[in-house]
């Protein structure tokens, strides 16, 4: 059963993170800058909330905010669910399924080392079974 440790073995640890203060306009363009649909909040070193694009469209677009002038702060998820190294691939799965949330920080000593997504896991999955499917076929043809 593969973990989350196996999926950052081959994605990387990187963390992209934004200050609590600044504009939602610099968030959304350091999302599109990196390609990427969501951002941790950091207080220091401290998770302080997690940001999304659907935060912005539904919390500054749908309400006519000024993304310039609208700290992140104000539109994050403060309750941000985490994930361990050590949670297996269909644990995170269940739990996003579940919470309907598309990322998850992976925590680790109490510190975020990296950030996940569905489509990691969803990438995941299909290797495993790829792979289950391979092994099916050689042990089936001899």
């Amino acid at each position: 059963m593969k973990l989350v440790q196996h999926l950052l073995d081959a994605k990387g640890r990187e963390v992209i993170s934004i200050s609590p203060d600044a504009s939602v306009f610099d968030a959304i363009k350091l999302m599109g800058d990196r390609e990427i649909g969501s951002l941790v909040v950091m207080q220091g070193d401290t998770l302080a909330g997690i940001v999304t694009e659907r935060d912005y469209a539904r919390k500054v677009i749908l309400k006519g905010r000024a993304s310039d002038s609208t700290p992140v702060a104000e539109i994050m998820t403060v309750d941000v669910l985490t994930t361990a190294p050590e949670t297996t691939v269909d644990e995170c799965m269940q739990l996003m399924t579940d919470r309907k949330c598309r990322h998850l920080p992976v925590v680790e000593g109490g510190k975020v080392v990296a950030m996940i997504s569905i489509g990691d896991i969803v990438q995941a999955i299909i290797a495993d079974q790829k792979e289950e499917i391979e092994q099916l076929e050689h042990y089936i043809s001899g």
